[in-house]
């Protein structure tokens, strides 16, 4: 029996250690996905779109039928003493009236005939959905934006160790054979100091690189919705993603600013600003309301409402309530105008969010046609530098030029292969920008 538990909880324990060390692979637009479902501020979006639904039926239940019930039960302690002249002789008896304990119970409707301020209700409750639905349209924009981000740092970070260790590799081999060139007293020992120089350099920045990653992939991580240490791989490569988000037509794309999420709020909250006034305004009107109710009502000196014999008398009654505002000492005027001013600054806001709107478009399209020209050149560049360094490292084995050149050219190379995973990065993020302002996301 001991064997078979001490099974089942390896058993167990195997299992839990698979599913915590499993893998998610994903491409770009997995990634996306998954992060839109598990992100906290987009679970969260899609909360508060669950809780303007059910705040909008809240407020359409105030104009439905009300039922309620209710049940009194009273016990004198100490009946009240009632003073009567009975005989006309002007000495008053002491009288007792009722029992000493009572049940009342009661079952009331309340109808709601007609209310202004409900009626703005149920349009305010409708524009407080399309609110919460631009709030959640809004986080899925933010949130795919800092997905690609996030996925692009990783992928940059990945690229930059792979450079890194190849350069690595290059220069240990350089100054393998420099070494040896300087043993047999061929070269000047200044040229293997100038290798060893570029070589820590080079080392230093692969141990930052790997740091850079770590963080990145934590980045991302918080960004799925997932473990902070959860492992997960990338299946797609800086350059292909570079490549595939070079798109000339979005330059051309139409500046259709209403279709800017930042617009749909900014024009939902001059909306619900005009509702405000709307309220103010029906507070001068009547309300009228109707109710019946009915009961029933029992006495007795001992609790004994539950004897079968026990004597309950009906009652009920029916109204109407009318409710007139008539002065408020100028409370509601001032209210009004202050939902005036209001609207006057949501509607100013309105119009300057246009503005900028057209403004960042603007410039989101000369950064992006930048980042698509700085791509091109980069890799132009780098062809360039990699010829040159390949150069240089061949006329310095055969002594044509010296360490000090050689150095130059390793240089050069190193900062423009940095340049241009940079360069396919900028692309990247500088499209989701522009599409995250135009709100397009195919």
């Amino acid at each position: 029996m001991t064997n078979k538990l001490v099974f089942l909880f390896s058993l167990l324990l195997s299992l839990q250690i698979t599913a915590q060390e499993e893998t998610l692979n994903l491409s770009l637009q997995e990634a996306i996905d998954y992060a839109i479902k598990n992100n906290t501020s987009a679970k969260n979006a899609t909360l508060d779109i669950a809780a303007a639904k059910k705040q909008k039926w809240e407020t359409t239940a105030i104009g439905l039928p009300q039922i309620s019930a209710k049940i009194d039960y009273n016990n004198w302690l100490k009946q009240q003493v009632s003073l009567i002249d009975i005989n006309g002789d002007g000495i008053e008896d002491e009288l007792v009236f009722g029992t000493s304990q009572t049940v009342n119970a009661t079952a009331t409707l309340n109808q709601l005939l007609f209310d202004g301020s409900y009626l703005v209700g149920l349009q305010s409750a409708k524009v407080f959905l399309e609110i919460s639905k631009n709030a959640k349209e809004k986080t899925d924009l933010e949130v795919r934006k800092a997905t690609i981000n996030a996925y692009g740092n990783v992928l940059l970070s990945q690229e930059s160790i792979s450079i890194y260790e190849s350069n690595i590799t290059v220069l240990k081999n350089n100054l393998r054979e420099t070494k040896a060139i300087f043993e047999n007293g061929l070269t000047e020992e200044e040229n293997v100091e100038q290798l060893q120089i570029t070589l820590k350099q080079v080392e230093s920045g692969y141990k930052n690189s790997l740091r850079l990653n770590s963080i990145a992939y934590q980045m991302l991580n918080i960004t799925l919705g997932i473990g902070l240490n959860s492992k997960i791989t990338l299946t797609e490569t800086l350059e292909v993603l570079a490549l595939k988000n070079v798109d000339l037509e979005l330059l051309n794309a139409s500046d259709e600013i209403k279709s800017s999420i930042d617009y749909k709020i900014a024009a939902n909250d001059k909306r619900s600003k005009e509702l405000l006034l709307k309220l103010e305004k029906t507070k001068a009107l009547p309300s009228l309301s109707a109710f019946i109710n009915g009961g029933y009502a029992g006495n007795n000196e001992q609790f004994d409402f539950l004897n079968k014999e026990q004597q309950w008398f009906g009652s009920s009654l029916i109204g109407i309530s009318l409710n007139v505002p008539i002065f408020s000492s100028g409370q509601r005027s001032a209210k009004t105008q202050r939902a005036k001013i209001n609207l006057e600054k949501a509607e100013n806001n309105l119009s300057e969010t246009e503005k900028q709107l057209q403004f960042q478009v603007a410039s989101a399209k000369s950064n992006y046609q930048y980042a698509i020209e700085q791509f091109n050149t980069s890799k132009e560049s780098l062809t360039l530098a990699e010829r040159i360094e390949q150069k240089n490292q061949t006329k310095f084995f055969e002594g044509i030029t010296t360490s000090f050149d050689l150095r130059q050219a390793q240089q050069q190379l190193y900062s423009t292969q940095q340049e241009y995973l940079q360069a396919m990065l900028e692309v990247i993020n500088n499209k989701v920008t522009l599409e995250t302002l135009l709100n397009k996301t195919n």
